[in-house]
């Protein structure tokens, strides 16, 4: 048997405990409500819309397998590796226009820039490699053939060269996994060198001389 006097204690407990709960519930509701009657005193930010600026696409041509510079106005962000990513995917909303001479499925080509160091430049002449991240659906629907899909890789490089001169080198990933080719033939494995395969660059000819023993080829390279 318990005695009377701990049955009273216990009810009482009980009924303080149901009072505390309540208590505390009233009280959170009640902080909530002031919390939402408080302002944002945050000031939101403005957008800013940047102006278009000129800069050089590397235009692929399929019917003579050419590459000419062309200039366009976009309007780009100032961050640099969106910038890039924005530029990329101007250039290929230009092939999925029904006049293009190169012309691509229209779906978005590139989902990632990422800007890496180049180890062996110097502070003075800073370089960086850029890993281009390419969209799954813009690979699947890409036409295959050796010369259309060195001519879109070639466009790629010569574009970044013309627009990010301290862009040296890149590398390709496709949804974020290392890919083999691009559409069965051009090679996506392998780190390319900007400046070979722009038209008319000086030094060209001393980027194409590097140790062939490497595995920084351009994409013609790639098919020897």
């Amino acid at each position: 048997m318990i005695p009377r006097y701990q049955k009273v204690i216990l009810w009482l407990l009980l009924v303080l405990s149901v009072l505390m709960a309540a208590y505390l519930i009233r009280m959170r509701g009640r902080a909530q409500d002031r919390l939402a009657a408080v302002p944002d005193s945050a000031p939101m930010p403005i957008p800013v819309e940047t102006p278009p600026e000129q800069v050089t696409l590397l235009f692929a041509n399929d019917e003579d397998g050419s590459l000419e510079p062309v200039e366009q106005q976009f309007a780009l962000p100032m961050e640099t590796t969106t910038r890039a990513r924005t530029l990329l995917n101007d250039l290929f909303a230009e092939y999925a226009k029904s006049d293009s001479p190169h012309p691509l499925a229209p779906v978005s080509a590139v989902d990632d820039v990422f800007l890496l160091p180049v180890p062996e430049s110097t502070p003075a002449h800073a370089e960086q490699m850029a890993v281009i991240n390419l969209n799954g659906s813009f690979v699947g629907h890409h036409p295959s053939g050796i010369l259309v899909e060195n001519l879109t890789l070639l466009s790629i490089l010569g574009t970044l060269h013309a627009n990010f001169p301290q862009i040296t080198r890149v590398r390709f990933l496709v949804d974020g996994q290392p890919r083999e080719t691009l559409a069965g033939h051009a090679d996506l494995s392998r780190t390319y060198l900007t400046a070979n395969d722009v038209p008319g660059v000086a030094g060209s000819d001393a980027a194409a001389s590097q140790d062939t023993g490497s595995s920084e080829k351009t994409p013609m390279e790639g098919q020897r």
